[in-house]
């Protein structure tokens, strides 16, 4: 079958690409400034992005037909602040109508994506800028990482969103990225300060396979570089890989707290990484991101690498 990979950049434009056969799919320009994130859902194939107009927009890639299904507003009262739609995730199978995007104007909302342009069904305010979210599948439980190193949970119950949980990251320096572990009772914390949290949630009322620990990753001699991305691989669980500013990406076994193996280093700091629905490949977005301000840097790329059980498979027991 076709293994289509969907990326979105600052400058506006969502791509696909076939990785099975190595091909450009399709370009469209959302209209909408940068993107800054992006959902998919294997029900029917339609792509969502979240613009820094605030806005979130659907695109089809078999019709190429766009619309916006909602838009974000300035926080109340703050006009400096941009709307910008920072977060997206999209529910799945009897849910699949629903999408729940947040923001740097501080909300969570959520919206039914047959009826486009609507009010949204759920609007809350979360603790702080939004950068960083995922959705458990099995609960239909999102976790939403926000500035102020605060984690905000929310659960989708009646088809509305309803708020769970408000706490501080263990962290000590600003989020930027949360997963969740596959069973949902864990999550994962990358740092700008090149270290990964793994906070059980147990105030949730449920039961962890791990204690709470943090490890420092994407470290260079003294040069400490922010992790941005942490993904989970489908097949072997607890098995996940972070991508950081250092421009690499390492797999760890988050049970045994063992780092696995790391991919050879990419041109530039890592924005994005995705696995293949069976984890047989890794797609690497090697794209500058700013960390050291404006200067001459590579140009950006994605690459989609094989990886081998053998990368990502939990050791036995020695």
């Amino acid at each position: 079958g076709k293994s289509i990979l969907a990326s979105t950049s600052w400058d506006g434009t969502l791509r696909l690409h076939d990785t099975t056969e190595k091909t450009h799919v399709a370009t469209k320009t959302m209209e909408c400034g940068p993107l800054l994130c992006l959902a998919s859902s294997d029900s029917d194939g339609v792509l969502y992005t979240g613009g820094m107009d605030g806005s979130v927009r659907s695109f089809d890639p078999a019709t190429s037909e766009s619309q916006v299904v909602g838009m974000h507003s300035s926080s109340s009262g703050d006009g400096a602040a941009t709307p910008a739609c920072s977060c997206l995730v999209r529910f799945q199978k009897d849910n699949s109508n629903l999408i729940a995007s947040a923001s740097w104007s501080k909300e969570i909302k959520l919206w039914d994506v047959r009826s486009p342009s609507s009010a949204s069904i759920s609007s809350f305010e979360i603790p702080g800028k939004a950068y960083g979210i995922d959705l458990d599948h099995n609960n239909n439980r999102i976790v939403v990482a926000t500035s102020g190193r605060k984690n905000a949970f929310f659960d989708l119950n009646g088809g509305k969103l309803e708020k769970k949980l408000e706490r501080d990251s263990t962290l000590k320096f600003q989020s930027r990225t949360v997963r969740f572990f596959p069973d949902g009772n864990t999550i994962a914390v990358g740092s700008v300060e090149g270290r990964v949290g793994v906070e059980p949630l147990e105030d949730l009322g449920l039961p962890s396979a791990v204690k709470k620990y943090a490890f420092k990753c994407h470290r260079v001699n003294d040069m400490v570089y922010p992790v941005n991305c942490i993904e989970f691989h489908p097949k072997f669980a607890g098995t996940f890989a972070t991508g950081g500013c250092d421009g690499t990406v390492v797999l760890w076994d988050g049970f045994k707290k063992k780092r696995l193996s790391s991919l050879p280093s990419f041109p530039t700091s890592i924005s994005a990484i995705a696995f293949n629905k069976d984890g047989s490949e890794i797609a690497v977005a090697s794209s500058y991101t700013f960390e050291d301000g404006d200067r001459e840097h590579p140009k950006d790329e994605i690459f989609v690498r094989k990886l081998l059980d053998s990368e990502c498979k939990p050791k036995p027991k020695s």
